[in-house]
């Protein structure tokens, strides 16, 4: 068959399995996701073999140390994700739920009621886990869904889809509930976009800011973007310099691959006789390299000039950007002008800066003496996430099942008319 052909077949089924989801039980659709982990962890060495194709692949290609940590699949990240399918399958069912609901003075009964989106379309890139915590999210919140992984991680993703496919099976519903795009042609990506509007409700892109640029132009249904985490930590003046280094050493280099990596550290000027030679002099001892304003190369020959560039950048890798700034406004000031809306931290001792910091930032994450790290749907409690939303209608911040939902009124009258 031609691309159109598999895409629309796929449409068709998406749409079929969609009505079915609708008058699903709970326990059927937890059933599938506890079937599927029990497959993961049961194919566990077939998964690692045909990850070890994809990192083959993707090692003679050139790609980069932090991509491929993104890409790799061991026995401990195969077995998070069967834990993460456990988890969403332990969560509260959303469908149905009554949101809110009243009397009105001619006797209706109006109930605001979570509901399905319908079929969801995911694009996205390198990560094969993407596979699993999104399948489950949008079979947990009752959505067929139609994933598009990248061609770096085929022959990985169709591994682990296999093993959905296999829970589905065993809870009686129907393939079409999470399907995986057979082909890494680019065309299906299209078609997705502009010619499946009959089909998918929801398009949500996983990836760089290429991928989002494209998604953004061509889609012609809503999207709920996730653009790229251009996070910060930001010292202020009464920061512990020991909580400091241990949230700066985590938030950079946990997993630099991450969405949640900090990519930009300031500091206040206040502190930066005490703190920023340590800081400094901690990353570069941890293998991170970084980039730094005048200010920062002072404290060690070591540090590379900074661009304009670096303070846009998602390194994504071992690499930091560091700026030492004024003030707590100017700290803000540099996150609006350069950030990414995604995550951003301040670490300080002053209850007050905290509060003005949480209040005034405006990112989809703010957080006060905590490791950007923690931007992640399963550390907030939802079970797993498609990624960090930096939209503000719909879905902001970790995509859960709750966010994979919209709303409906249910209106119960006796007989009422309007005047």
């Amino acid at each position: 068959m031609t691309v159109a052909e598999v895409m629309l077949r796929m449409g068709h089924a998406a749409r079929a399995a969609a009505q079915v989801l609708e008058g699903s039980k709970p326990e059927q659709k937890n059933r599938a996701l506890r079937a599927a982990a029990a497959a993961l962890r049961a194919r566990s060495r077939d998964l690692q073999a045909a990850n070890e194709r994809d990192m083959q692949e993707a090692k003679e290609r050139g790609m980069s140390k932090a991509l491929l940590d993104r890409l790799e699949l061991n026995d401990e990240r195969i077995e998070a994700m069967a834990r993460g399918l456990e988890d969403i399958a332990a969560l509260a069912d959303p469908i149905g739920t009554v949101l809110a609901e009243w009397t009105r003075p001619n006797g209706m009964q109006i109930q605001r009621v979570r509901v399905p989106l319908g079929v969801i379309g995911i694009i996205y890139e390198s990560r094969p886990n993407v596979t699993a915590d999104a399948g489950a999210l949008c079979l947990k919140s009752g959505n067929a869904v139609i994933l598009r992984g990248g061609s770096e991680s085929a022959n990985s993703s169709a591994a682990i889809h296999a093993c959905l496919e296999e829970g589905l099976t065993e809870a009686g519903l129907p393939p079409g509930c999470i399907q995986l795009v057979p082909t890494t042609d680019r065309a299906a990506v299209g078609f997705m976009l502009g010619k499946m509007a009959d089909s998918i409700d929801v398009i949500v892109p996983r990836g760089g800011k290429d991928l989002i640029a494209r998604v953004q132009k061509e889609a012609r249904v809503p999207v709920i973007g996730h653009l790229e985490g251009v996070c910060h930590v930001f010292i202020d003046r009464t920061a512990d310099l020991d909580m400091a280094g241990r949230i700066v050493l985590n938030a950079k280099m946990r997993r630099t691959g991450v969405c949640g990596s900090a990519e930009t550290l300031l500091v206040h000027r206040g502190c930066a006789a005490t703190h920023l030679g340590p800081l400094i002099k901690m990353l570069l001892d941890a293998g991170c390299e970084v980039r730094g304003d005048e200010s920062s190369r002072l404290t060690d020959p070591r540090v590379r000039l900074a661009t304009e560039q670096d303070w846009y950048a998602e390194y994504l890798d071992a690499i930091i950007a560091v700026r030492v700034v004024e003030t707590l406004d100017a700290a803000m000031a540099h996150i609006r002008r350069y950030g990414s809306r995604h995550t951003d931290c301040i670490v300080t001792e002053d209850p007050a800066s905290a509060e003005r910091f949480l209040t005034k930032v405006d990112s989809a994450i703010v957080l006060h003496n905590a490791s950007t790290q923690f931007a992640d749907g399963g550390e907030f409690g939802m079970g797993a996430e498609i990624g960090i939303s930096t939209d503000k209608f719909h879905a902001r911040g970790p995509v859960g099942v709750e966010q994979l939902t919209s709303y409906k009124y249910v209106v119960r009258g006796s007989g009422q008319i309007r005047d």
